[in-house]
């Protein structure tokens, strides 16, 4: 059977990273709303605002996948939380109308969600634990993953951890790409102490994806690093192993005043299931660093 891949958010950081992993048996159509080059044949690049509800289900009539990856989102925590509607709109109305299309087209949606569901009190979350978000990013994920699983037909929910990496070309947001730049010039780069995560390399969490989307699974997976660590500590660990000095991170404190939205404490993500139902192994911090350096091509780290 073809495998036939719709990607959104192609052009973004995590998007471009799962078309770089993605090999020739893929058929890959990618929808974003700014332009990017298809790396190669197989790859076919569609200009559209996911908003645009006719424009999306052309790319249906066109692509007929088999899977869908849904990586776009509005991802901007505090930006959501002083746009509750905006957010939902983006966040959940997407979702619903490509669930609504995947039913129709009888297409597996791959769906993205974030470690930002859970509330941080206690940390190492496994999949079968109850959602309490404490921002209205994490409200419109929590109400996207309960469309996918009441809607679709074959869903994956994927929870990634804080997602490191470089972008494919020059777009996405990819904090090791902007700490690298500040670490080149000597600057000063601030990370939250009170914030643990379990990062992720974007090439494991892609080729997780890419395994997800292409065998018969279903679920939720926690695609997250195998190291749980404050955020000031992982960025420590990124400048020991790039050769930058360990004081050029400092802790950044929340500032309160700012109408700064709640994050979590510790969302670290268990990746139990990942390690026992994939192929693909789940990486710790090292290991994930060494696969991105591998990836670098000319980037300067």
């Amino acid at each position: 059977m073809e495998h036939r891949l719709l990607l959104t958010g192609a052009a973004g950081f995590v998007g471009g990273n799962i078309i770089r992993e993605a090999d020739t048996d893929w058929r890959i159509d990618g929808i974003d709303r700014i332009s990017f080059d298809a790396p190669r044949s197989n790859v076919v690049s569609h200009v559209v605002d996911l908003l645009d509800r006719q424009a999306v289900r052309k790319v249906f009539e066109t692509a007929r996948p088999t899977a869908v990856v849904h990586t776009a989102a509005m991802s901007d925590i505090d930006y959501c939380e002083a746009n509750t509607e905006t957010a939902r709109k983006i966040n959940v109305g997407v979702t619903e109308l490509l669930v609504d299309l995947c039913r129709e087209y009888d297409a597996k949606i791959i769906y993205f969600s974030s470690d930002s569901v859970f509330d941080g009190a206690k940390g190492s979350y496994r999949e079968d634990e109850t959602p309490v978000p404490v921002n209205v990013y994490g409200s419109t994920k929590v109400e996207s993953e309960h469309v996918v699983m009441n809607r679709a037909p074959l869903w994956v929910i994927v929870r990634p951890s804080l997602v490191m990496g470089l972008p494919v070309g020059e777009l996405g947001n990819s904090f090791l790409w902007r700490m690298v730049g500040g670490l080149r010039k000597g600057e000063k780069v601030a990370f939250p102490r009170a914030e643990i995560r379990s990062p992720v390399d974007v090439i494991t969490l892609s080729r997780s994806v890419l395994e997800l989307a292409g065998r018969p699974m279903c679920g939720h997976f926690h695609l997250s690093g195998s190291d749980g660590m404050s955020r000031f500590e992982m960025a420590q660990r990124i400048c020991d192993k790039l050769g930058y000095p360990r004081d050029l991170v400092v802790d950044k404190k929340p500032d309160i005043a700012s109408g700064r939205a709640k994050r979590p404490a510790n969302v670290t993500l268990s990746n139990e299931k990942a390690k026992l139902l994939l192929r693909t192994p789940m990486a710790g911090l090292d290991r994930g660093l060494d696969l991105i350096i591998e990836k670098k091509e000319d980037k300067e780290l």
